[in-house]
């Protein structure tokens, strides 16, 4: 019945809306996170988790990386599904070795982003993105 009433170029357009919206919003609250971390690493205070032993600074360069870089690019939906997969990382570093054995409260905020960036990983992008604009789509 939903196919009659909107008609399939209407679906087409609300999923790729969709897939803005999720790029955006998910883009941005990671940045809320990355923002404030960025700003850390450039004052030069580098303390920060080491769950690989590759040091604190490498560790804090990689989320920033993630979390800020990558979630501009996903917001802006260039090279989306490549941009995905720093974070999803990040996110299940976050879940399950930083706070792994803290229980789900401390988990649910990473799994959460690791879901929704996952989601963008598998749906890509959509039909609103900057990348689709670069490659004449």
């Amino acid at each position: 019945m939903g196919k009659k009433m909107l008609g399939s170029k209407s679906n087409e357009f609300l999923e790729n809306l969709w897939l803005l919206l999720l790029r955006a919003g998910s883009g941005a609250f990671m940045l809320t996170h990355g923002v404030p971390k960025l700003m850390k690493l450039i004052s030069g205070d580098t303390s920060f988790a080491d769950p690989f032993g590759i040091g604190q600074l490498p560790s804090f360069v990689l989320v920033v990386f993630a979390e800020f870089f990558c979630s501009v690019l996903v917001i802006l939906g260039i090279t989306t599904r490549l941009a995905t997969i720093p974070i999803i990382i990040t996110m299940a570093v976050a879940a399950f070795m930083i706070h792994g054995g803290q229980g789900f409260a401390k988990q649910e905020m990473a799994l959460l982003y690791l879901l929704l960036f996952t989601t963008i990983l598998v749906f890509g992008s959509g039909r609103f993105a900057l990348g689709n604009l670069i490659r004449g789509n």
